[in-house]
């Protein structure tokens, strides 16, 4: 039988169970997967940590993950195009991913490139979407600079990839032992903490540049919102993926996948980030996996807040 983890009450992970279910045969419109890599993402706990209107108990955990077609509703295509009992693919924007089977719309199922590993694919998605729409939002260009914090995070080391495919220099925050990360990735790195601006400064310099164009907050801290204020005097220019009250007090935007404007973006990027790492021009990093059973250890180390790279849940 198959098994999923699921919250029961609003709350930390170790209030999670992982129970045994029976997911529904596929009808028109869905397809059956077999598990083999669920991603993990701060959302996936977030979601579930206190009440949300409309969101009833108990509620299913995981948006994204790899698999395998093992059943298919009638008349039914993927979200990439036809498909089989047998192929392999991944979806994003699920609901109970954290599970050993799962039904799921067809539209959020796109064929796996065969370059990427489960737990690689499973963790594609909601990063590179979420990094993408940073970019869009801010309107990065071609020759600009923009000021990127917590570079070396999930999501910062897929905006380091994007930006470079679209020639946009990216000046990021770090701790001092991933810098080289950021290098990796293309961005010039420098020390978050006291002096933040005058490193910016700095950097700037050396790079040879006047200014910067645009600001992309991941990590939320006072210090990130102040030096991208500092910095760019275009609150327009401005995003944030975890400081929402900071935006809506000093008038820069926030986006988030629960909103309606995100969500429609999320998903027409889709398929252009799984072709792009088809190619090998956006890679996912992995740190660690664990068995799907340890989903609440994963969280801890994920909450430590330097997994250097993504985690994967392996049934």
């Amino acid at each position: 039988m198959a098994r999923h983890w699921i919250a029961p009450q609003w709350g930390t992970p170790d209030v999670w169970r992982f129970e045994e279910y029976v997911p529904p045969a596929p009808g028109p419109g869905e397809v059956t997967l077999r598990v083999h890599a669920a991603g993990v993402n701060p959302a996936d706990a977030k979601h579930v940590a206190a009440a949300r209107p409309g969101v009833a108990l108990p509620v299913a955990i995981g948006y994204e993950v790899s698999g395998e077609i093992t059943a298919i509703g009638p008349d039914t295509e993927i979200g990439s195009g036809p498909a089989s009992i047998g192929d392999e693919v991944l979806a994003f924007r699920v609901s109970g991913g954290y599970a050993t089977e799962l039904t799921i719309p067809v539209g959020k199922a796109f064929h796996k490139p065969s370059t990427l590993t489960h737990p690689e694919a499973a963790n594609l998605l909601l990063t590179g979407t979420t990094a993408a729409e940073m970019l869009a939002i801010t309107r990065a260009a071609p020759g600009e600079t923009v000021l990127l914090h917590a570079a070396s995070g999930a999501v910062g080391v897929s905006v380091l990839q994007q930006a470079a495919l679209i020639g946009v220099r990216v000046i990021g925050t770090a701790s001092p032992g991933r810098a080289e990360d950021v290098r990796r990735f293309g961005g010039i790195p420098i020390a978050y903490g006291p002096g933040l601006a005058e490193r910016i400064r700095a950097a700037m310099s050396n790079a040879g540049v006047d200014r910067i164009d645009a600001a992309l907050d991941a990590v939320g801290t006072d210090e990130a919102i102040a030096t991208s204020l500092e910095f760019v005097p275009d609150r327009s220019r401005i995003v944030t993926i975890v400081a929402a009250a900071s935006a809506q007090s000093e008038g820069f935007a926030a986006i988030a996948g629960s909103m309606p404007a995100s969500a429609v973006f999320r998903d027409e990027a889709r398929s252009r980030l799984i072709e792009l790492a088809g190619r090998g021009d956006l890679v996912v990093p992995v740190a660690r996996t664990y068995p799907l059973s340890e989903a609440p250890a994963a969280h801890a180390f994920l909450g430590e807040g330097h997994p250097g790279g993504a985690i994967a849940l392996i049934p």
